[in-house]
């Protein structure tokens, strides 16, 4: 078996314990290291969760409490600003990150209010999703003037939820039998964004949702959620809603789109969604681990052979992303490309 960076075990092997249990069915992973806790158990815990449920929370994931304090302490002073303010830095079909609302997208199913920014800015996407056009398009981060912390704040944190998503590649890398630094390669130039989740109480909550269901196209999602709660995972075994219980200090992580092609579906992509609440106000910050915009997804060849052929063509991931983003961004009439699409039929 492949190793993980020792650095990784040196930070966590000092930390409290727990063992692996399940909150509402959903895998709670202790990511520390000990003498009586090795790499195999952890990997083997990660794999299980993957393969079970596509969704597991993870605890002594190196990523301090208090910066996620201060995040959201930002965030609420960011959108308890007047509209007028929050829309100087709009997104729109031109520049993809900034703030948007429910009425900005015509979508009202979607009670919220975010705020998006990239990891690496710029990063470059492709310019359209049309195979001929070469174009690559720059998409660069709009920031707020107020409160004058934000774009320090959110930059560190972003670091740092940058360095557990690659731990968190590691991991799944050996989960698959393979070296623990194969997936790196594909996140050189990685298109990975931020994203500030606001829910206002709402006054009908059974006539709407915070999210829809849906599928993440990401490798990975790094979500930090509130103690107020609100998503759900749709479970596998029976396609019940299982609601996720916020945990302190705590990061939830579902695989995404991309990590189902190159497991060849060991591992699927699970839909969820997320439940507003009529009382209280909910704060979430998801990181959406993207891959470079050049990269071309497809089973990877370890997994596939005679008896398990490859499950997907092959297709560029900066193009899929531009497909997915444009029919998302006001309902344009343009086609919603999934990884359906690329499903190879037997």
């Amino acid at each position: 078996m492949g190793e993980v960076d020792p650095a990784f075990i040196q930070a966590t092997e000092h930390r409290p314990k727990f063992n692996n249990i399940e909150v509402d069915g959903i895998p709670l992973i202790d990511l520390s290291l000990s003498e009586t806790r090795n790499i195999d158990q952890l990997v083997s815990e990660i794999g299980n969760a993957c393969k079970n449920w596509g969704f597991f929370q993870v605890i002594n994931h190196g990523v301090p409490l208090e910066l996620w304090t201060r995040m959201k302490e930002v965030a609420k002073s960011f959108f308890d600003q007047p509209i007028e303010v929050k829309r100087k830095v709009k997104r729109d079909e031109v520049n993809a990150m900034g703030y948007h609302d429910s009425e900005h997208t015509k979508n009202v199913r979607d009670w919220k209010e975010v705020f998006d920014f990239l990891l690496q800015d710029p990063s470059f996407v492709p310019a359209s999703p049309e195979p001929e056009d070469k174009e690559i398009r720059k998409l660069t981060n709009q920031w707020p003037e107020n409160p004058p912390e934000f774009r320090a704040i959110c930059q560190e944190y972003a670091l740092e939820v940058e360095k557990l998503s690659y731990k968190l590649l590691e991991l799944i890398s050996l989960s698959l039998g393979l070296p623990a630094d194969r997936l790196n390669g594909y996140f050189k130039d990685h298109t990975a964004m931020l994203r500030l989740n606001y829910y206002p109480p709402c006054p009908c909550p059974d006539l709407a949702l915070g999210v829809g269901r849906h599928k993440d196209a990401s490798a990975l999602t790094v979500l930090a959620q509130d103690d107020v709660g609100g998503l759900q995972v749709k479970r596998k075994s029976d396609g019940e809603w299982i609601p996720v219980k916020p945990i302190p200090n705590t990061f939830i992580i579902n695989v995404g789109d991309t990590i189902q092609v190159w497991s060849n579906e060991l591992y699927e992509s699970v839909e969820h969604r997320v439940v507003v609440n009529s009382e209280k106000e909910r704060f979430s910050i998801p990181t959406f681990f993207f891959p470079s915009h050049y990269v071309m997804v497809k089973p990877l060849e370890e997994l596939v052979n005679e008896q398990n052929p490859a499950k997907y063509k092959e297709y560029n991931f900066g193009k899929f992303f531009v497909a997915r983003n444009r029919s998302d961004y006001k309902k344009l009439r343009v086609e919603n490309i999934q990884i359906d699409h690329f499903k190879i039929s037997n």
